[in-house]
């Protein structure tokens, strides 16, 4: 397994690679930021503590999420997929996609991407020398363009069931970009047998509403959705059990304690089978 450390970090932390923007906030480095990593700047930070103030979970929801990801991807690789596409897939933090998947199945693939070249840079170093996972800079809103790039299908084979991961992703696409449009053509790319995982900011509690719009006004990304809109994400799909619940509320490792806190109810979290 790749070393966890951040490699071109080690070699001078003070320096920033010319890709990366410091004065504007990014969707990664600000979820980061929220989780406690130390892979973001100042006006990352800024953003950050404006939504969790705003939401008042002190970051728990982002916490919530980031545990149900790892939960669900034990859930897939245990049933036998063995190949993960993980769109907007973040910052590399503690336990990500690949490591989880590997911890089931050691020859388990991982293809992250996402459009930060932050991700990318720390993604390549933190990667270097894993054949079995790749780092990819594209544009999740892209699909027919993404899925023919060599660096995906150098390791995803789709004549056989994949693994979709989208955490957190769908809800920084705004309703003019054609949300339903795009997860269709990633599901439509994959073969029956294969799994989605999708995890959405929703509108159980007006806290979220007021955080998501903190992130809204500073990123230009966020969009709250209803169950029902978040629910025709999976449409053709069977969700499995225990179906779309709050992030807590997914196959827990722990007992569930009711009534949930407010960073449960910022998120809707499913798995879905394609029939």
């Amino acid at each position: 397994m790749a070393d966890s450390n951040m490699a071109w970090a080690r070699l001078d932390p003070a320096h920033v690679p010319p890709e990366i923007d410091t004065t504007k906030p990014s969707v990664a480095r600000v979820y980061d930021a929220i989780l406690g990593g130390k892979d973001n700047f100042a006006v990352d930070r800024a953003v950050a503590g404006l939504s969790v103030k705003a939401m008042g979970d002190s970051g728990s929801g982002a916490r919530l999420n980031r545990a149900m990801l790892g939960r669900s991807v034990r859930f897939m690789a245990a049933l036998g997929i063995s190949q993960f596409l993980d769109l907007g897939s973040g910052l590399p933090t503690v336990q990500n996609t690949h490591q989880i998947a590997q911890s089931v199945n050691p020859a388990a693939r991982v293809v992250y991407v996402d459009n930060d070249p932050s991700v990318s840079l720390h993604g390549q170093a933190l990667l270097a020398g894993d054949a079995a996972t790749a780092v990819v800079l594209a544009d999740v809103m892209e699909p027919d363009k993404l899925l023919g790039l060599p660096e995906v299908t150098g390791l995803i084979d789709f004549t056989q069931p994949v693994g979709l991961i989208m955490n957190a992703v769908i809800h920084h696409m705004l309703d003019e970009e054609d949300p339903y449009g795009v997860v269709a053509a990633y599901k439509d790319a994959v073969v029956p047998g294969s799994y989605m995982q999708i995890t959405h900011f929703c509108d159980a509690a007006p806290e979220a509403a007021a955080s998501v719009r903190v992130l809204r006004e500073n990123l230009g990304r966020g969009q709250i959705r209803s169950r029902e809109e978040i629910k025709r994400f999976f449409d053709g799909w069977e969700i499995v059990a225990p179906g779309l619940v709050f992030l807590s509320e997914w196959r827990p490792d722990e007992p569930v304690t009711l009534p949930l806190d407010l960073g449960s109810l910022f998120m809707l979290a499913g798995v879905a089978r394609k029939p």
